[in-house]
């Protein structure tokens, strides 16, 4: 079985894709001369100073953000959504069953379920419980988080469970019995850590972990992988693969075409690049002579599917960025490079995922920002394609396949049109709404336009306004602008119950900035603004808001902008670029020193999105946008909400913390929030979340109300 390999751990009509030409910032920052941070005792994840400060910081925050009129009712509203049995549960495929994990008000932490398709067609299916989180939690005392599973392709019989204390990515594994639904006492356990995971047989697994000194990269990631015997000490599994302590990190991975098992390990020497070596019969290693930033898609019918992130010239042939190309890989193996093209995008179309089943490819594009799907075959030596008859102009993801049959589940919504999960039969081409999320939320009385903000170096940059249909363009409209703008993340038309119920439905405006970094537009629109061009996605964001107030939708004074992670470091550089376009920010589980980034956790893995800042010459320009280093004590900043989580084991939340403490240091006013469990996310469970949403929210009202 296939699962795409993506190192991406996080939320028309025609544009010109080509780099954009130099231009300036909008403003120049100016950076700080001081090279000492007397906050760094903040980075301290537990320590008892920081954790006091934390607490102090929380209860501000939450006397005022929690006193809003409106914060009980989003509250309650919040847990009726996230509770709620009529959400759509979602499902993988393995061995004839469908696979859910639930969490609603009685099962906190969540339950691990299972039913039949034939009973999944049912408006309420009966499921039989396989793992309940909440009385493993209780029984073992621990606060365990469902954080995933990996199964023995092709008989399903043993299981690999992930789950973490708290929500970090950090996981303990554990060995299950799928067919007994029980843990097994003495089977494959591994203590905490980043851990890669890979069956090669019932007895036998591929493995990284934190093994002791130097086993991990300095992105926190494994450096080796060990093939590990049942029945041995671990410490003792030879070692097959290593890679170096400045790598992003090693993965194993073992693909199926049928029947047929290849064992891979993948050495990722940065977020992008990375090398791909195929094990043989004596586990010895060889690399494949592909591109470094190429996509590995898929292997079916003894073909290999690649997605070209750049132009590639082999054998005498150009294949062009964006292009899906396959070749027989048996004969790649032995030399061969006779590539077909498969499917060759244009400037309006990127490729959003690729899919295998048992006999069929389906490739999921974007066209000016709504998604388009087609269905690819290989037979008799050549490719047909067709599109998926499914609902236009609106986002789809394939939710469920198996390389055991053709059954695919297909996901569809747009900003006012609730999800509804298709069964879709590649076989037949015969598809069937399963289950559909009813309306959350009124929108009779609403409406979603496109617009395109032209940038400075001509470029369209498209965004998406969904508001009254009788708004009135007075300048006086409570508007959430949000984006995010890297690592080639695609935001696309999404049904939100949350913001439908808590901001839509009261009068407030919500836009979404396709921003270049994202993938919106393919490759060249997210590599437009790495490293020295990471200006580019803050002006893009900037520009989107200046055409905001110049149609008259809001004003600075009623203008919000909010992002999370890398869209957290978007809306703190774009506050501290222009504080005077804004008057709300909530900057959640952010990177804000990007002096120290590459030292706190993971963040060493995205130096091929933002730079080294350890070279002099990259610090040069990290540090003209650098929201830590660009505060400045004459500047009037809008007041801010900082949200992170203190078990956030991927962006540290010293980021959020430092950055607060700076403005305070400064006289500058804010609203902090950090949740002492929940992850990256910010929540591990239903509360948790709705608890975050309800406070976002009211900060929203708070601070943008007319």
């Amino acid at each position: 079985m296939f699962k795409k390999f993506n190192l991406l751990v996080l939320f028309g009509l025609i544009c010109a894709c080509s780099q954009p030409r130099e231009s300036k910032p909008h403003i120049k920052p100016i950076v700080s001369k001081a090279e000492t941070d007397a906050f760094t005792w903040l980075e301290e994840v537990e320590g008892g100073k920081a954790i006091d400060w934390v607490k102090a910081r929380n209860k501000k925050s939450l006397d005022v953000i929690k006193s809003h009129p409106k914060f009980d009712t989003l509250y309650e509203t919040n847990k009726t959504i996230y509770n709620s049995n009529e959400r759509i549960p979602y499902v993988s495929q393995m061995n004839g069953y469908l696979y859910n994990f639930w969490r609603d008000e009685t099962h906190v932490r969540g339950l691990y379920r299972r039913t039949t398709l034939k009973e999944y067609r049912k408006p309420e299916p009966l499921w039989e419980t396989v793992i309940d989180i909440d009385a493993l939690a209780q029984n073992e005392g621990e606060n365990w988080v469902y954080k995933d599973i990996s199964c023995r392709y092709p008989t399903y019989d043993r299981c690999l469970v992930n789950l973490s204390r708290g929500g970090a990515d950090a996981t303990v594994v554990k060995e299950f019995d799928l067919n007994k639904k029980e843990f097994i006492e003495d089977g494959f356990y591994l203590p905490e850590s980043k851990n890669s995971i890979a069956w090669v047989d019932l007895n036998t697994i591929l493995v990284g972990g934190d093994f002791g000194e130097d086993s991990m990269t300095d992105s926190g990631y494994a450096r080796s992988t060990k093939m590990w015997q049942r029945g041995t000490d671990i410490n003792d599994a030879p070692v097959v693969f290593e890679g170096k302590k400045t790598d992003v990190g090693i993965w194993p991975s073992v693909i199926y075409d049928g029947d047929t098992p290849y064992k891979f390990i993948i050495q990722a020497d940065s977020f992008y690049t990375r090398s791909w070596f195929v094990l043989d019969q004596n586990n010895q290693t060889r690399m494949l002579d592909i591109p470094k930033d190429i996509g590995f898609s898929g292997l079916i019918n003894g073909q290999a599917i690649f997605e070209l992130k750049s132009d590639w010239h082999v054998a005498g042939q150009d294949y062009l960025q964006g292009n899906l190309i396959a070749i027989e890989f048996k004969e790649f193996l032995n030399g061969s490079r006779a590539f077909k093209r498969i499917m060759q995008t244009d400037s309006s179309t990127s490729i959003s995922s690729v899919t295998t089943s048992k006999n069929y490819v389906l490739v999921n594009t974007l066209k000016d920002v709504s998604s388009v799907m087609y269905q690819m075959s290989y037979d008799n030596g050549q490719w047909k394609s067709n599109p998926v008859d499914l609902p236009a102009y609106g986002a789809m993801s394939i939710s469920g396949s198996s390389n055991q049959n053709d059954d695919i589940f297909i996901n569809y919504s747009n900003y006012l049109t609730p999800s509804t999960l298709y069964h879709y039969n590649a076989h037949t081409h015969a598809s069937e709404p399963l289950k559909s999320l009813p309306a959350m939320f009124n929108t009779s009385d609403l409406k979603v336009e496109q617009f395109f903000m032209t940038a400075d170096d001509q470029t369209s940059i498209p965004y998406y306004v969904v508001m009254k249909k009788d708004l009135v363009f007075d300048g006086k409209n409570p508007t959430i602008l949000y984006g995010y703008g890297g690592f080639e993340v695609s935001l696309t038309p999404n049904y939100s119950s949350v913001t439908g119920t808590n901001w839509l439905e009261d009068g407030g405006v919500y836009v979404v900035a396709n921003i270049r970094g994202g993938g919106e537009y393919g490759p060249a629109w997210h590599q437009a603004a790495l490293k020295s061009n990471r200006y580019i996605a803050f002006n893009d964001f900037i520009g989107v808001a200046e055409d905001l107030i110049a149609k008259g939708i809001t004003s600075p004074k009623h203008l919000g902008i909010s992002g999370g992670s890398n869209g957290g470091l978007l809306v703190g550089a774009v506050f501290t670029m222009r504080p005077d376009l804004f008057n709300a920010v909530l900057c959640a589980v952010p990177l804000l020193d990007m002096k120290r980034y590459n030292k706190l956790l993971a963040g060493a893995s995205w130096m091929a999105e933002y730079g080294n800042p350890d070279i002099p010459e990259e610090w040069a320009y990290i540090k003209t946008y650098s929201p830590y280093h660009n505060l400045k004590p004459n500047l009037q900043y809008p007041k801010v909400f900082f949200t992170t989580s203190t078990r956030d084991d991927r962006v540290h939340p010293g980021h959020a913390r430092k950055m607060a403490a700076r403005m305070e240091s400064m006289d500058k006013d804010y609203f902090y929030y950090e949740n002492i469990e929940g992850g990256h996310g910010g929540a591990s469970n239903n509360d948790q979340s709705a608890y975050l949403r309800a406070l976002t929210y009211s900060y929203f009202w708070h601070q943008l109300s007319p």
